[in-house]
């Protein structure tokens, strides 16, 4: 594997999961392939789960690490091509991303969108381009468009707690008082979309996510309905992409509570974290023996392993 920005980037999502469980069983089993080779992981965004997990991965695969917190550690730096830099960013990409590559034998990159120009975001600029000048494989820890490491981690976390073969896994829109990329939400439904599950997507109009990510799949505007019979319940916000990056609900009513769980199957709930209480998710909800969110960011420590297991074996 040469790099992983996506599930298509996979042999399989059976050989995903194989190795998920794999490296869960034996964390510690394949330091040989890390051995005298280092990860960067540099940080556009800031970070906890995604940091402490990626880090720990590398280093139970027996890796180095280095991190880098761009602006806070570097020269600020430019994405843009063709630009006069005459401005505060004092180095380019071009440049910065082949010297990086030169010192390592893996990136980890993350860049969140900027709701500044949709079309920017949605070609994943900054990442592309580490892909492009890196000269070593590059592992995204979330773009402007998808975070491929939580959604294989939301996937194995899936398959350990599933009940039945194909459960009806449900991603809920939630309310929040800032705007979120659609990234969670994006790779979500694409890595769902990759298993034979019953995936609903239920959230208020206007928020209809990419055609790209969405494809067939079910959209129910009424939550409650949504929820009947659900096994999982995954709670995410995000903001519009019609209306880009625009907050256009806050409404408290599309909160999960202790009543819309009770419509499910006694469903597990899902969160990438960090999750705002009581806006998001109620305590009752979250603090509930149905609650599987930090088993879910355990899984973010394993799933990134197995991606550099996969791609130190390629």
């Amino acid at each position: 594997m040469k790099k992983f920005i996506s599930v298509k980037d996979l042999p399989s999502i059976e050989k995903a999961i194989e190795t998920a469980f794999e490296i869960k069983k034996n964390p510690y089993g394949f330091q040989h392939l890390g051995k005298n080779k280092t990860m960067v992981l540099v940080f556009f965004n800031s970070s906890l789960r995604t940091r402490l997990s990626t880090q720990k991965a590398a280093m139970n695969m027996g890796m180095n690490t280095m991190v880098l917190n761009v602006t806070e550690d570097s020269w600020q730096l430019e994405s843009e091509m063709g630009v006069v830099m005459d401005g505060k960013n004092a180095e380019h990409l071009r440049e910065a991303i082949p010297v990086i590559g030169r010192y390592c034998d893996v990136i980890g990159v993350r860049a969140f969108a900027k709701f500044e120009d949709k079309e920017a975001d949605y070609s994943e600029r900054i990442l592309t381009q580490f892909v492009d000048y890196a000269g070593v494989p590059v592992v995204s820890m979330e773009g402007a468009t998808r975070h491929p490491l939580q959604s294989y981690a939301d996937l194995v976390t899936i398959e350990e707690y599933k009940k039945v073969d194909r459960p009806k896994v449900v991603l809920t829109w939630a309310p929040h008082p800032r705007a979120l990329p659609q990234a969670v939400a994006n790779s979500f439904v694409e890595w769902m979309r990759e298993t034979d599950y019953e995936l609903v997507v239920t959230h208020p109009e206007g928020y209809e996510l990419a055609p790209e990510f969405m494809g067939d799949v079910k959209v129910e505007y009424d939550q409650k309905k949504a929820f009947e019979g659900a096994d999982f319940v995954y709670a995410k916000n995000w903001a519009s992409y019609t209306h880009y990056g625009q907050i256009l609900s806050k409404d408290f009513g599309w909160t999960v509570d202790e009543a819309k769980m009770a419509l499910t199957n006694e469903a597990k709930f899902m969160h990438c974290l960090p999750v705002r209480r009581n806006v998001v998710v109620t305590d009752g909800v979250i603090d509930s023996p149905n609650s599987i969110v930090v088993e879910e960011a355990y899984n973010r420590q394993v799933t990134a392993q197995a991606v550099l297991k996969m791609i130190l074996e390629g």
